[in-house]
């Protein structure tokens, strides 16, 4: 059965009785309907992120000494590096996050 909730957003859920391939945790509910063939091959949602880790390199952080535009928070790390006619623009994850 589907529906639409507030935790899924706007995302379709699907319910049923799965079982993670990985670590055999029950799995009630994904974002997905599964094909009857695909259902062995099936993770949680713990074992899926684990495996998306350990499969992507990890991002290079800046260092540097920026304050957020909003909140004026201090700002020590950043996933890029800001080119300079924009660094007063920046947001810290918070205000990033609520603005979203």
């Amino acid at each position: 059965m589907a529906y639409n909730d507030d935790r899924a957003g706007s995302r379709m859920m699907y319910q049923g009785d799965w079982k993670c391939s990985n670590c055999g945790k029950a799995i009630t509910e994904l974002p997905f309907q599964p094909s009857p063939e695909r259902a062995d091959t099936l993770m949680c949602v713990d074992c899926y992120r684990e495996q998306r880790g350990a499969s992507r390199p990890k991002k290079p952080m800046y260092q540097g000494n920026w304050a957020c535009s909003e909140c004026g928070k201090a700002i020590t790390e950043l996933p890029f590096q800001p080119s300079p006619d924009r660094a007063s623009d920046l947001k810290c994850r918070d205000c990033f996050r609520r603005d979203r």
